[in-house]
């Protein structure tokens, strides 16, 4: 209808003949002919012409006669077909064998060509885009850029994916770029705290992906946010707001920003070989510069500049320390009041013995919470069997027993009782990688002393060194059947205990006269 006001207003104001409109339209004089005619029969005034809109200029010009005449056709029901095409997974429909539906209704109806186009149109009015509007400090996008870069090892020459981390501030497009072996939580986490310290503060929304490191699940029944992830922007204060899934849109910041870097910055490796992950973060650290401080040409601006201006004064501040990655697991206390962690065991007080308690474990060390409260701290534990028990969280007898339970305490109760019984402590020290493991065993022998007495120990153990045997159950059996005294008998001369076991560290009985 521009065209149209064109014409009539050179005609009305201008007062221009129908050969010089021509030349200033390019609108055949038929035409220009027909719109002055249409405009005199249709009452509007010339000032008229600019005030109303489109749809009622055209129907006072020219009324039913510029209908269409493929809309005498008959217009498929596009809600039918839509609601068809959502259901094509189960049922293998076609939008082509729906026009062949069509047509066989309606032989004078749209070609296969217009059906496609005005289902298309109807679709885009279903689903029309949103532009976004991003506020300062407000949002940041992340992904992972689908492009990798290998890794070599400089030994066997084998090249390993290197992951590379995107993060996009929605206001002023500034970017930051990690790569990392892989896209685990670990990972995946350990990129977000280089970022947020990249831009020296923290947005107050974080938009992912729907990755498992980052999002269990995001569907009608609601958003549930992987525990470490949400412990994360815990500790920086942030909001968790996942893209709705295969709505790429709602993190287009991110895939713009992922496919900038692929050509700006990924592309110019192509031929350069990495052989560690520092060298390849230091490459990106370099272009990544480049690339924030590239002036973008329809802002005359770069994206450090709208950064300084735009996001980093409203950025929330860093916390004092860094986010240090966590784990989490759901434990019930045994009755042995320890919990079980990757085959190690860590101690709670005994009150919450049966109790379900929440660990949250990093690569130090191993927090126990009870309905939110911690109630017990211990250092990580690597060997598998390892236990960390902590005094106070025995009960009362128990604490009496573990006064009597370490190797300064054994060593001494066996050099009351004679030198055999401290080569049997050390030997049996010896047997285990740690000590607490051979509390029980010791315990259990030096015990018999009370029941025997110190001279029939010594005698006994004697004799089992002789017999190559350390066991609780043997030596209990030489003291039931005095089998010392018969090789007493026998003068069989003495053998030094410690031949029994061999092991460098046994310093023999002459050590405890």
């Amino acid at each position: 209808m521009k065209q149209v006001r064109d014409v009539l207003r050179l005609h009305s104001v201008m007062n221009l003949s129908l050969r010089r409109i021509e030349g200033a339209t390019g609108v055949a004089k038929s035409t220009i002919s027909d719109y002055i005619k249409r405009f005199k029969v249709s009452g509007l005034h010339i000032e008229q012409i600019n005030v109303i809109d489109d749809d009622v200029l055209r129907l006072k010009l020219f009324g039913e006669q510029i209908t269409d005449v493929g809309s005498k056709r008959a217009i498929p029901d596009m809600s039918l077909i839509h609601k068809e095409m959502k259901l094509r997974k189960k049922t293998k429909v076609t939008l082509q064998l729906l026009w062949e539906e069509y047509k066989e209704s309606n032989p004078n109806g749209y070609s296969y060509t217009q059906f496609r186009f005005y289902y298309r149109k109807y679709k885009q009015m279903l689903n029309p885009s949103m532009r976004q509007t991003h506020l300062a400090g407000e949002k940041l996008f992340v992904d992972y850029s689908g492009l990798t870069m290998p890794i070599y090892d400089q030994r066997t020459g084998e090249a390993h994916k290197a992951q590379i981390f995107v993060a996009v501030l929605g206001g002023s497009g500034y970017t930051f770029v990690h790569a990392t072996h892989s896209q685990t939580q670990e990972d995946f986490i350990y990129s977000h705290v280089m970022c947020y310290n990249f831009f020296g503060g923290v947005p107050s929304v974080v938009v992912p992906d729907n990755l498992k490191s980052a999002i269990i699940s995001n569907n009608k029944n609601g958003i549930v946010v992987n525990e470490s992830y949400a412990d994360l922007n815990r500790h920086y204060s942030v909001a968790v707001q996942p893209a709705r899934p295969y709505k790429p849109k709602d993190k287009s910041k991110a895939e713009q920003g992922v496919q900038a870097i692929q050509r700006y910055i990924l592309a110019r490796f192509r031929h350069h070989k990495f052989f560690s992950m520092d060298e390849l973060n230091d490459a990106l650290a370099k272009l990544l510069d480049r690339y924030n401080d590239k002036i973008v040409k329809h802002l005359q601006k770069s994206r450090s500049e709208l950064f300084r201006e735009i996001d980093q004064p409203y950025l929330n501040p860093l916390p004092m320390n860094n986010y240090v990655y966590k784990q989490f697991k759901i434990a019930r206390v045994n009755q042995d009041y320890h919990v079980t962690l990757e085959k190690c065991n860590y101690s709670v007080p005994f009150k919450y013995i049966k109790e379900e308690v929440e660990l949250r474990y990093s690569t130090q060390s191993v927090s126990i919470y009870h309905k939110h409260k911690l109630i017990a701290t211990h250092p990580r534990l690597r060997h598998i069997g390892d236990t960390s028990t902590l005094y106070e969280h025995m009960p009362n007898e128990h604490q009496y027993v573990n006064e009597k339970m370490n190797p300064d305490r054994l060593r001494s109760w066996a050099k009351n009782i004679g030198e055999y019984s401290c080569v049997f402590v050390e030997d049996a020290f010896a047997e285990v990688e740690h000590n607490p493991q051979a509390y029980r065993k010791i315990s259990a022998v030096l015990s018999l002393a009370k029941l025997y007495g110190n001279t029939e120990l010594e005698l006994a153990l004697m004799y089992a060194a002789r017999m190559r045997t350390i066991t609780t159950r043997s030596i209990k059996s030489i003291l039931d059947k005095k089998l010392y005294l018969a090789k007493s008998a026998n003068n069989v001369p003495p053998v030094q205990p410690s031949l029994f076991n061999t092991h460098t560290n046994i310093r023999g009985a002459d050590e405890y006269k």
